[in-house]
Formats: C-alpha cells, structure tokens, sequence
C-alpha cells in the first residue's frame, strides 16, 4: 500500500490542469491519488485572476481548487515567514514573487511538496516540476 504524499498546489499547476494540458495531466493523476492536496488562498486569488484576465470561468476555477484541495488560509506567523523567504530567495531569483514566497512557506509549515512548473521553483528540493 502506497503511502499519501503531502503537496501544495501553486498557480502554474492550477493553471495548466484547468487547461487540460499535459503538465495539468500529471497535476490531475496528484489530485486523484490517495494524497494530501493543499492550496495557498494567494494561489487561489492568482489563479482567480489569471481566469478572469483570460476570459474563462472563475467559478469553474473556484470550484476546482476548493473541491480538490484543502485552501490554506494566511495569518500573522505565515506572513512573517513568507516575508523572510521572498527576501532570502529574491537575492539569488530576481523576480521570485510574494505570492511564490507564500506557496514556498505553505509546504514548510506543511512539510510538503511544491507542485509547480514555474522556473522560479526549479533548484528548490520542496519542488515536484510538472
């Protein structure tokens, strides 16, 4: 018997499973399997507003996070240590955002995964890339 994995969800992935791509194939095989699936309510206010700019449904994108992830919401102590992370990662990755800084302080408070696709994850050892 496989043992679940814990992982968090950032918006790259969100994205590309909404669009039913191939990278968003292997979010769904995560999403289906006996594992724990979390999502950063910054995440889920990027992807909102991805949805939105491209023209497509933000309920159906709303529904999808909420039904296939825990939502995690920020408080006080998640905020200091994404702010700690965004300074400490932003010296070596220039444009590494605050909203990635979250995700990133979510899987260590989880001691998860990072699933991703997006190059600003790609050296770090918390991250699966799509």
């Amino acid at each position: 018997m496989r043992m679940s994995r814990c992982y968090v969800v950032d918006a790259y992935a969100w994205v590309e499973y909404l669009r039913g791509s191939d990278k968003g194939e292997r979010v769904k095989k995560i999403l289906e399997g006996d594992n724990e699936v979390y999502t950063c309510s910054v995440t889920l206010a990027e992807v909102i507003s991805k949805v939105v700019r491209s023209g497509l449904s933000q309920d159906i994108a709303y529904q999808a996070i909420t039904l296939n992830s825990r939502v995690i919401g920020v408080d006080a102590e998640l905020s200091k240590e994404a702010g700690i992370l965004h300074a400490e990662v932003r010296n070596k990755v220039r444009d590494f955002s605050l909203a990635d800084a979250y995700v990133l302080a979510c899987s260590k408070r989880l001691r998860a995964k990072i699933l991703t696709g997006d190059p600003h994850f790609k050296d770090m050892p918390e991250s699966i890339i799509i």
